[in-house]
C-alpha cells in the first residue's frame, strides 16, 4: 500500500499563458514593433521591451483567472536594470493594487530569479522599477516570466 502526497503549493509552472492583457509604462521612441511589450514573452533572445526615459517604469499583467505567484524571472540588459523594484497585486474583483514584495536586481545580462517567501494569490500583477542603473531611467528586459500555479 503506497500513499502519494500531492502538494499543489510546491508545483509551479509558467503562468504567461494565463495573461490576457499586459501594459507597460512606456516604450522607447514609441516604437512598439521594435521595443514593445510583446517582446517580453516572445521567447526570442534578440528582442526586448525597452522603456523610454524617466522613472518609475512598470509592467502590468492581468491574468484571465486567479493565479498563485511564487517566482519572477527577469533577464535585463546590463546597464538598463531596475535597481529598486517591487511587486504590487490585486485579487479578482478589486482594482486596488497593494505593494507586497521588494527586490533588488543585479546589473547583469543574465536571467535573475526572484522567489517570493510564499505563494501570492492574485489576478493582477504590477512589476515596478522605481529607478534604473541607466542615468536616464530606461529599463530594458529581454525576457519576463512568472511562475506559480493556477488557483
Amino acid at each position: 500500500f503506497v500513499v502519494y502526497v500531492f502538494v499543489m503549493a510546491e508545483m509551479k509552472s509558467s503562468l504567461t499563458e494565463h495573461i490576457h492583457r499586459s501594459r507597460v509604462s512606456s516604450v522607447l521612441n514609441k516604437d512598439t514593433k521594435q521595443f514593445g511589450k510583446g517582446n517580453l514573452f516572445d521567447g526570442d533572445e534578440e528582442t526586448c521591451w525597452n522603456s523610454d526615459q524617466g522613472s518609475p517604469q512598470w509592467i502590468l499583467l492581468e491574468f484571465n483567472k486567479e493565479v498563485n505567484v511564487k517566482e519572477i524571472h527577469i533577464q535585463f540588459h546590463g546597464g538598463f536594470v531596475g535597481k529598486t523594484c517591487w511587486l504590487e497585486s490585486s485579487i479578482t474583483g478589486s482594482s486596488d493594487l497593494i505593494k507586497f514584495h521588494s527586490f533588488y536586481p543585479q546589473d547583469i545580462n543574465q536571467m535573475q530569479i526572484f522567489t517570493l517567501p510564499e505563494l501570492v494569490p492574485l489576478s493582477t500583477l504590477k512589476v515596478v522599477f522605481d529607478n534604473s542603473t541607466d542615468f536616464f531611467g530606461r529599463v530594458t528586459i529581454y525576457k519576463l516570466d512568472i511562475y506559480g500555479n493556477v488557483s
